[in-house]
């Protein structure tokens, strides 16, 4: 257990002005890391949309007085909202988004607290000035889990004379994040593993209520056992009365007793039944809710599609009941586990945290129009589970890792310019087709270097669509949870919550430098002008820099003129102003042009000549297909002529 300081703003009517004051914690560089099953992220305040930075995320949501429905211990945006603190966060800042400014005579001030979820319950009071600051003196608790660093169980073994888990009857459990382990101590005993003997076994015999019930209960080390007083005996667990011998015939208690049994088995029978029925019903509902009829009529009408709806068991039994072995990664949105169906089809299951009543209504709706997305470079869809409180997608798996960690895990191996100017090219294409060729626009909202899978060929692959919005038709659909990824995130959806084709253009305009750089997109140890890899990257162009912030490996002379376009294309999606950047499809026919520029043998004959030929397309738009041909027939026979 721990404790930080609240954040807060307050308005001044009398001054027209605000004070506030943004907390954080920073855990970096120890053994601890926030707990996510312990703590919630509350937004207490009218008008306040506030939210939690990390290294990795950005989350909050947004609490409103307008409707006037605040109700003690009712947390759901109505003077109060809340939200799921990710996993394996270290560090966070706490902000309030400067277009939202609690004018309220009565409540002038806003609240925003990472804190222990079971010492927290919401009081209209709350919203009133200073009422939550001085009930809590401005401090709040929060609850963190510890590890020991940096072994997982496996390594911290091979040297015993090191090991932590000393006490007999323990266990050794690896953390959450996989760079470290705890230990505990095993089932029935209790105490301190860390010392010798210091799991003690649990008297289970004394507890309150007797685990036996009024039968006999004897403790014994690590479990304990039932048996029956003197006159009884035990038959599946329950002490039955010994039967004294009688004059009276036997085969009326014979009888009798069958009876029972008989009894007992239709009994028992019928409870399985009522609940097998009441599973049954519960997961209709389920599939109700999440708009499953509409999915089943989309599927009827549209003949040979090969999208899915699973049942439950199935996807337990192919990722061995969601084992923690299987997981392939986590993400804000929820954790994606290896599966193996019937058949030996490997698949990539997603089973997401949670989902908000809009997308629960439009879920099946959603998910007939994702299931037509066909594109080579994005990952396919297979099916969805809708019988479960959450639903869960299936993907097909793409077995060679991210581009994440083709760039920044693979220790120095060299990655030739080509090949990341391919992986730009298809990655381009498959938001082009999400944009303007899917029968409904599709907007990724999470665009990122770990969202891009690549086969054996590093082929691209774009991946987690399926936490995407479709297009929205009006201002209503927009969503109003702030939720991305540090150093990715567009600066204008920020500020107004809207979502669109253009946040995910910056999005890809960071890969882009990413690719460029060989650097992360957020670095919290790096100097303040240092820490967004896109700030740093538009101030080098900015200074005529370029050069100074290029990945070593594809800065050579000769591809400089290539890499300066690939830089101006990347700060155009950088631009501020949504409106500004170009669209995807024009992206993704820039990076074409500049592909087929750099691998055609002639640019390298006669450079002078090329670049008089190629600068004033080049400089104006992306080079089409039918321009390019036009093109390269000049260059030919500007060098026929010439030699």
């Amino acid at each position: 257990m721990n404790a930080h300081t609240m954040s807060w703003r307050c308005y001044f009517p009398s001054t027209n002005s605000t004070t506030y004051f943004d907390g954080w914690l920073n855990l970096t560089n120890t053994v601890f890391w926030i707990s996510e099953l312990d703590n919630k992220i509350f937004v207490i305040g009218c008008n306040t949309l506030a939210y939690m930075t990390s290294s990795s995320y950005v989350v909050g949501c947004h609490s409103t007085c307008a409707n006037g429905n605040l109700k003690d211990g009712i947390c759901s945006g109505a003077g109060c909202c809340e939200a799921d603190v990710p996993k394996n966060i270290q560090y966070f800042s706490s902000y309030f988004n400067q277009g939202y400014i609690n004018t309220s005579q009565d409540s002038p001030c806003s609240f925003m607290v990472v804190m222990q979820k079971e010492d927290f319950v919401f009081n209209t009071s709350y919203v009133k000035s200073w009422v939550l600051y001085d009930a809590y003196n401005g401090i709040v608790p929060i609850v963190l889990d510890w590890q020991i660093h940096p072994w997982t169980c496996e390594v911290a073994k091979q040297n015993m004379s090191s090991y932590a888990c000393v006490s007999s009857n323990s266990e050794c459990l690896n953390s959450p994040s996989e760079q470290g382990h705890r230990c505990i101590c095993s089932d029935g005993y209790e105490g301190n593993p860390y010392i010798t003997n210091g799991c003690q076994d649990i008297d289970e015999c004394i507890a309150n209520p007797n685990p036996c019930g009024l039968d006999i209960c004897k403790n014994m080390p690590g479990y304990h056992n039932c048996s029956c007083h003197p006159g009884y005996y035990m038959t599946n667990g329950v002490c039955l009365t010994i039967q004294k011998p009688s004059r009276f015939p036997a085969i009326p208690v014979v009888g009798a007793s069958v009876g029972l049994v008989v009894f007992v088995i239709v009994v028992a029978c019928a409870c399985l039944v009522k609940e097998r029925r009441k599973l049954q019903n519960m997961k209709r509902e389920y599939s109700r809710q999440h708009g499953g009829l509409i999915l089943f009529d989309e599927m009827k009408s549209k003949q040979g599609t090969t999208f899915k709806i699973f049942h439950e068991e199935e996807l337990q039994q192919a990722t061995d009941n969601f084992s923690e072995k299987q997981i392939l990664g986590h993400g804000g949105h929820g954790t994606v586990y290896k599966g193996l169906l019937k058949g030996n089809v490997e698949v990539a299951v997603k089973k997401c945290k949670t989902i908000d009543e809009q997308h629960k209504k439009e879920f099946g709706k959603e998910m007939a129009i994702l299931s037509q997305i066909n594109h080579k470079n994005i990952v396919k869809l297979l099916g969805c589970c809708l019988e479960v409180e959450v639903p869960m997608l299936v993907y097909e798996f793409v077995p060679n890792g991210t581009l994440f960690h083709l760039i920044h895990g693979n220790h120095g191996r060299y990655i030739s310019l080509a090949t990341r100017l391919g992986i730009a090219i298809e990655s381009a294409d498959a938001l082009t087709y999400l944009h303007s060729s899917a029968s409904t626009p599709i907007l990724h909202g999470d665009v990122k270097s770990p969202n891009i899978l690549l086969d054996g060929n590093h082929s691209a692959k774009v991946s987690d669509f399926g936490a995407s919005i479709l297009a929205p038709t009006d201002e209503s659909q927009f969503v109003t949870l702030v939720q991305g990824t540090c150093g990715y995130l567009d600066p204008e959806y920020m500020q107004t919550c809207y979502l669109t084709d253009k946040s995910d253009v910056y999005s890809f305009g960071v890969v882009l430098v990413e690719l460029l750089t060989g650097k992360i997109p957020f670095n919290l140890d790096a100097p303040e002008k240092e820490k967004s890899l896109a700030m740093m990257f538009m101030s080098a162009m900015k200074e005529n820099r370029l050069a100074d912030i290029l990945d070593d490996q594809v800065k050579h002379d000769d591809n400089m003129e290539i890499l300066e376009e690939i830089a101006e294309l990347a700060k155009q999606c950088l631009d501020m102003c949504g409106d500004n950047r170009p669209s995807m499809k024009e992206v993704t026919e820039k990076l074409d042009g500049l592909m087929k520029v750099m691998q055609h043998p002639w640019t390298q004959q006669d450079p002078e000549e090329m670049e008089g030929l190629l600068s004033e397309p080049m400089a104006n738009s992306a080079i089409g297909s039918a321009e390019y041909f036009s093109i390269e027939k000049k260059a030919i026979n500007a060098m026929q002529s010439g030699r």
